[in-house]
């Protein structure tokens, strides 16, 4: 027989797009629209409602960028279609571009109900089915001109529509079609039946019989199809398919878990606001998909979109909250938002689970058992212990998919974390989250399935995503026919929650994988948008001194807990956390919100903070200075949360050095600064040890070009490390009474930096202040260090993780840059390093072995300060930005997290007179608290958090003097008994607790 596939196969393609798909809609009547368009931002529903309109005509231009437009849209069903489905096609002048990237709006009746969302991909309205003759339309369509910020699938070129006030005024779209029309559901289903058998056909083999039968069963259908009468002949056509689709497939075929799914990014190429609406478009479209198909399941995550839905629109909520009881409409992964889990402190990342179970849990009454984050980049290795902490079990993800060196080697596994934790995982091996149930997709998902042959089930999020728009009536139409056919995997509609429990029930001993998922791409996300970080940074240690000080005087001074206040501040900063925000690679709109979010929540909170200190320390009057301690150690003679008198705090003297510049010597440590400004020695006095490897010279600022083949804000590719520039040349160089003085130029930018050092410390302070107007340029602070070390570590939540410093393999090649939180850490035997600091995340560690007669290797940490991509947001990073840095020479692990919280928890000083005792006192410096607080439920209950910092086991008295406690439980992050746990062992004044490496633990503590 010959072969004549590819011409069945054109013939396919040719006669669905021109004669069948257009006679979906036979018949069709032109609509009565009109149109208002508010001023600036979007308007209450009932404004929009009763707004007055104008007529507009399709082929009108509408809508400026981020404009809001009301569409009144009225017509009546011809006699001649009683009887018949007919609905409206609403074309709201949707373009090529995905639908969550251009324009879209949410129908409604004029009582204001809701009815569904409009995207190209839904852009009909039911009407009846059947429908009456004579029946009249009135629908209101709420319609936002959203640009596309990706200019059309030319993406990564600047814009100004990524900002209102740049975005200008011009119409971005051209109204289209808007009809009432005949719907021939026959012709939609031979659709649908040609579109699967003929995806499926091109995934089988040519030498299989399967795709032999399929193409004849697809030319018979196309025989019987009369061109100038599709209507007419659509049965005739599906009969000759319907063997086909009959065949099941066999019992050894993949199993998909579907599950409806529109991620949204709670910001990105739109702002936060744009967010709420689009929650509110796809839940109102899910919903009335529920009510059509009775098998569909969808899933939606972040408790924050909930709430913007409850908040804004209690008319989509109440239709949630109905398909949630009903059990079709599921809530998923238990976090207030799907966040970067990189960059988070320790408290913000539990939190992230705390506030976001509670959610659903007092909205629901649903428990989460999955962490859902399938767009985060990458996943730090103390999270599998927070994730359990929280009382969940699994984590689904599928971004590692995205990794550009080395392919990860399963997709269903148990991750191990820092503490030992492990939490069963699963990637789809479908590798996107926006699974359209195209054959391509469905036959990808079986072969790349990298566990075969010892389990058998995948996970398939099917719906669009990013911009929002969920699952389609075509995709469910197409999972039915895929639910059991020969030659594909099968298809299920089913929840997170049943996919987990049978994967998990069929894999009983996974592979491990220990330690972070790093994610190789997307790195300089740790870097982008400067602002943003610090804001997130110092929020999450103002949180953390704001509930100790409002703890610690509510229980001595009957100071009036902030609840409310620290729960809204939270899920503000929480919310900032999404992983578009924290990492910097949203529009300008998003960032200049951020940064005035961020100013807002450091006054509040600096408000509670010192209305609870002016309760602790008495009256002003005769008063004297005293220090407030807000670190989780002592320091100046004050305990860890106490308050007591000012310790002299005397700076170096600068001295000046032979051959120019100037030294700085505490007895402990003497820092050399040469001619250039630049650090030459940092020598450890009592080792009688170096800190800066010969010939090179430490606090040099370098200057990269940083223009990444795609992806701007969001990638830095390793070729930038080709062509750089040491910044040494000075400006000034000039020393006072505390400090040295360091200015640079370079480009259009300036540097000013202060180096100083305190007595008592062996503690080199870098406070660096950068006008940074430079374009495409990636700016680092190195420290070349005389030091070997094969490993470093860098701190993470809960702990620290530790990385190579060489690159034997792809694995360690490909992290070129990693995240620390408050510092890296490198040692030899007996001696180490840290360098830390209050805001930045990014940096890069290499080694090199010097030549000559030394020989000695050179360990060298940069932290990154500042880059300038063009997109998202063309100005990213311009302006001053001032970080804090601390080279710490003779460091243990433990210096390093003492200076690191000293780094980012400055003293306060407030004039009183009483003293503070710490509520909460540890006698063992490895064990850190990480929170004080009343608990959330306002019983007066004291909680208290702590964990083993150094990475060994360790055994600490935990002691609340001056609060009489009943009694002492250990809890999860919510705050709820564990049942498999002891109460902790009462000692003299405390509790005993033995904790191993990197756990942690919470103590909640009644009042006796």
């Amino acid at each position: 027989m010959h072969d004549d596939r590819s011409l069945v196969e054109a013939r396919l393609t040719r006669v669905l797009r021109e004669r069948i798909r257009p006679a979906v809609h036979p018949q069709s009547i032109p609509l009565t629209v009109e149109i208002w368009s508010a001023p600036d931002e979007p308007v209450p529903v009932a404004e929009g409602l009763a707004a007055p309109t104008e007529p507009i005509a399709p082929g009108t231009p509408w809508g400026a960028p981020w404009g809001t437009s009301w569409f009144k849209v009225s017509g009546t069903v011809p006699a001649a279609w009683a009887g018949r489905t007919v609905e409206a096609v609403l074309d709201l002048g949707f373009t090529k571009a995905t639908p969550g990237f251009q324009c879209e709006g949410l129908v409604y009746r004029p009582d204001g109900s809701p009815v569904k969302g409009l995207h190209p991909r839904s852009s009909s309205v039911r009407v009846g089915k059947p429908a009456r003759g004579g029946e009249e339309v009135l629908w209101h369509i709420e319609a936002a001109s959203n640009p596309d910020v990706q200019d059309g699938g030319h993406p990564f070129e600047p814009t100004d529509l990524g900002d209102k006030r740049t975005a200008g005024r011009s119409p971005q779209y051209v109204l289209g079609r808007m009809d009432l029309a005949v719907l021939d559901e026959t012709v939609w289903n031979l659709v649908l039946d040609l579109e699967v058998l003929g995806e499926l056909m091109a995934e089988l083999p040519v030498e299989g019989s399967r795709r032999w039968e399929i193409l004849r069963a697809v030319e018979r259908a196309l025989d019987a199809v009369d061109l100038q009468d599709v209507n007419g002949t659509a049965a005739a056509a599906r009969e000759e398919l319907a063997g086909v689709l009959a065949a099941p497939a066999t019992a050894a075929a993949h199993r998909i878990s579907a599950v409806g799914h529109a991620h949204i990014d709670s910001a990105w190429l739109w702002p936060l606001r744009e967010t709420v609406r689009k929650v509110a478009r796809t839940s109102a479209n899910m919903t009335a998909l529920l009510e059509d198909e009775p098998d569909f399941v969808y899933t939606m995550s972040q408790a924050q979109q909930f709430a913007w839905i409850k908040e804004h629109r209690p008319e989509v909520y109440a239709r949630v909250k109905k398909a949630v009881a009903d059990g079709r409409f599921v809530p998923a992964g238990g976090m207030w938002v799907e966040s970067d889990t990189n960059m988070p402190g320790s408290e913000a990342m539990a939190r992230q689970f705390v506030h976001g179970k509670r959610f659903f849990l007092d909205e629901f009454g649903v428990e989460n058992d999955e962490a859902w984050l399938p767009d985060t980049f990458g996943f730090a290795a103390g999270l599998p212990q927070i994730i359990k902490a929280a009382g969940s079990k699994w984590l689904l993800t599928q971004k590692i998919s995205w990794s550009a060196t080395n392919t990860f080697p399963h997709h269903t596994f148990n991750w191990e974390g820092i503490d030992g934790t492990r939490i069963f995982t699963h990637f789809p091996p479908v590798d996107t989250y926006n699974c359209s149930m195209k054959g391509s997709e469905i036959a990808h998902a079986e072969r790349n399935f990298k566990d075969k042959g010892v389990a058998r089930h995948s996970l398939a999020p099917t719906g669009f995503g990013d911009g929002g728009g969920g699952t389609t009536r075509e995709m469910v139409a197409k999972a039915k026919r895929l639910r059991n056919l020969e030659g594909s995997a099968t298809v299920q509609w089913e929840s997170p929650a049943d996919f987990f429990a049978k994967a998990e029930a069929e894999y009983p001993d996974p592979p491990v994988w220990v330690g972070e998922l790093y994610l190789e791409l997307h790195r300089a996300t740790l870097t982008s948008q400067a602002g943003t970080k610090q804001g997130n940074r110092r929020s999450e240690h103002l949180l953390r001194e704001a509930e100790l000080w409002a703890a610690t005087a509510a229980v001595r001074a009957s100071f009036p807990y902030p609840y409310e206040e620290l729960d809204r501040i939270w899920k503000t900063v929480l919310l900032h956390q999404f992983h578009d925000i924290l990492p910097g690679s949203s529009i300008a709109w998003v960032h200049r919100e951020a940064r005035a979010t961020y100013a807002k929540v450091a006054g509040e909170l600096n408000g509670i903070i010192d209305a609870a200190q002016r309760a602790l320390a008495g009256e002003l009057s005769g008063g004297t200075m005293l220090v407030f301690n807000g670190a989780p150690h002592a320091r100046g003679g004050v305990a860890a949360g106490a308050a007591g008198p000012a310790a002299p705090d005397t700076p170096a003297v600068p001295a000046p050095r032979e051959g120019g510049g100037f030294v700085l010597d505490n007895g402990l440590l003497r820092v050399e600064i040469d001619a250039r400004g630049l650090v030459v020695s940092a020598y450890d006095i009592a080792a009688r040890r170096e800190t800066v490897a010969p010939g090179q010279a430490a606090n040099l600022l370098q200057l990269h070009p940083d223009f990444p083949n795609q992806w701007d804000a969001w990638d830095v590719d390793r070729f930038y490390r080709n062509v750089g520039t040491d910044l040494s040349a000075l400006d000034e160089l000039t020393a006072d009474a505390g400090a040295v003085r360091i200015v640079r130029g370079f480009g259009d930018s300036r540097a000013v930096q202060l180096l100083s050092l305190r007595a008592g410390t062996k503690r080199l302070d870098i406070d660096t202040e950068v006008d940074w107007h430079e374009k495409e340029k990636f700016l680092k602070l190195a420290f070349p260090l005389d030091v070997k070390a094969d490993r470093y570590a860098s701190e993470t939540q809960f702990g620290h993780v530790h990385r190579p410093t060489h690159q034997n393999t792809s694995w360690e090649w490909a992290k070129f840059e990693a995240c620390n939180h408050r510092f890296v850490h490198l040692e030899e035997p007996g001696w180490g390093v840290a360098l830390v600091n209050d805001s930045t995340y990014g940096h890069d560690v290499t080694r090199q072995v010097r030549t000559g007669a030394d020989a000695g290797t050179t360990t060298t940490v940069r932290a990154s300060l500042l880059r300038a991509p063009r997109y998202p947001d063309p100005e990213t990073d311009q302006g001053v930005h001032r970080f804090h840095h601390a080279l710490v020479p003779g460091a243990t692990i433990g210096d390093a997290v003492r200076e690191g919280y000293r780094a980012n928890l400055p003293e306060r000083h407030v004039t009183g007179s009483t003293e503070v005792a710490p509520l909460v006192t540890v006698d063992d410096d490895a064990v850190v608290v990480s929170a004080v607080k009343l608990a959330d439920d306002r019983s007066g209950d004291l909680v208290v958090r702590v964990y083993e910092a150094h990475g060994g086991r360790a055994r600490a008295t935990v002691s609340v003097p001056g609060f009489p406690v009943g009694s002492a439980v250990r809890t999860d992050l919510l705050e709820r008994p564990l049942a498999d746990s002891e109460a902790p062992a009462p000692v003299d004044g405390g509790f005993l607790l033995a904790l191993r490496p990197f756990e942690l633990v919470t103590l909640r503590l009644t009042r006796g």
